[in-house]
């Protein structure tokens, strides 16, 4: 059964993303108890199209590709709101293999479906 869990960059900037992977889902409930505190990051492969649970935004990350992370590269660190004012251009030198990596992510709770 999928889950859902919002992170935040800045104090005004929310995403919401599908987990569907019983350890994904697992490690991100583990994040909001505070019992992770390394790998509390969010990353994932984007691609365009709006999702009901994700309002205000037209790209979505694929379930199957999140992971959670402490350190990335460079290259796949953007802004929400970057990435959707240059969803044409991901995939290439922007967001290379259309991975995003936000820095500066920040779980912050379990959405309910």
């Amino acid at each position: 059964m999928p889950r859902y869990f919002a992170f935040m960059q800045r104090e005004d900037q929310e995403f919401v993303f599908e987990l569907t992977d019983e350890e994904k889902i697992a490690h991100a409930r583990r994040i909001l108890s505070g019992e992770e505190k390394q790998e509390v990051h969010v990353m994932g492969q984007i691609r365009p199209g709006a999702k009901s649970y994700n309002p205000g935004w037209d790209y979505h990350v694929l379930p199957d590709s999140v992971r959670f992370f402490q350190m990335a590269i460079e290259v796949c660190d953007a802004n929400m709101q970057y990435v959707e004012d240059h969803l044409d251009e991901a995939g290439g030198a922007f967001l290379p293999g259309y991975y995003w990596c936000p820095w500066d992510s920040t779980l912050t709770r379990e959405v309910a479906p």
